[in-house]
């Protein structure tokens, strides 16, 4: 049985990571129905959805364990501290439009993706991701290994300076990376 227990919910959603990757690779496909009533429970109660997990699964297994169980979890922690402190445990209510995202080509002082990622960064960290859309796809994933920065690192940047570009700009130029 699943529990919202604060000591061990990381391994909680560890047996739920393992169920969808393992239901993904026996082909089933509909994250509606992924997962069973418990399981949603659980993912509720760490603000996290059915459809960004199935995500990383389906991401896991189409591109040889990437991202691994480790980044799901990271990413994971980095909501779920934003749901229980910033929102109280309380969603938002809103999902974004995919036409509210910047476009990928769109720049940050030169810098395509910077800008989607950033937006997308605080749809993930608010819980106001729509279905059509995953924080850590593989385009952000590739902008962020460029840059040698962690999924999970960058949500917490964003987290951290309140989603100021400027801040972001600077952090992403001196992480190094692609400049380097």
């Amino acid at each position: 049985m699943l529990t919202a227990n604060h000591y061990r919910w990381h391994a909680a959603l560890r047996e739920i990571f393992d169920t969808a990757v393992a239901r993904y690779r026996a082909g089933e496909r509909n994250a509606a129905t992924f997962f069973n009533t418990g399981q949603l429970a659980f993912l509720a109660s760490i603000g996290h959805t059915a459809q960004e997990l199935f995500d990383f699964a389906e991401d896991h297994v189409k591109n040889d364990g990437d991202p691994d169980w480790e980044t799901t979890l990271l990413v994971a922690s980095v909501r779920r501290d934003y749901f229980l402190n910033v929102q109280r445990g309380v969603l938002s209510g809103r999902v974004i439009s995919m036409d509210d995202l910047p476009a990928k080509a769109d720049e940050l002082d030169g810098i395509p993706w910077l800008r989607r990622l950033i937006a997308k960064a605080h749809a993930k960290l608010r819980g106001e991701m729509p279905a059509d859309l995953m924080y850590g796809c593989g385009g952000d994933r590739r902008f962020l290994q460029e840059y040698d920065l962690h999924p999970a690192e960058f949500l917490r940047e964003v987290w951290a300076t309140e989603g100021n570009e400027k801040k972001l700009l600077a952090y992403v130029k001196a992480a190094g990376g692609k400049s380097r």
